[in-house]
């Protein structure tokens, strides 16, 4: 998810987004410690995305 797409959302769907993004973040992490991923720099984008969410809501809040 890219940083302009995150910008459109509003604060709810930024909170749901992140509770998503971080289940899918340790999913991601326990299919990789029981088998190795196909692609593993996919947990490398998740991560990342989770901390551009997070970071936007906290801009937010400052606001």
């Amino acid at each position: 998810m890219k940083q302009s797409e995150i910008k459109e959302l509003s604060v709810t769907e930024l909170q749901e987004k992140l509770s998503e993004t971080r289940k899918s973040y340790s999913d991601l992490k326990l299919a990789h410690a029981i088998s190795p991923l196909e692609n593993p720099i996919q947990l490398r984008n998740v991560r990342r995305t989770v901390a551009r969410i997070a970071t936007e809501i906290t801009k937010r809040e400052l606001q």
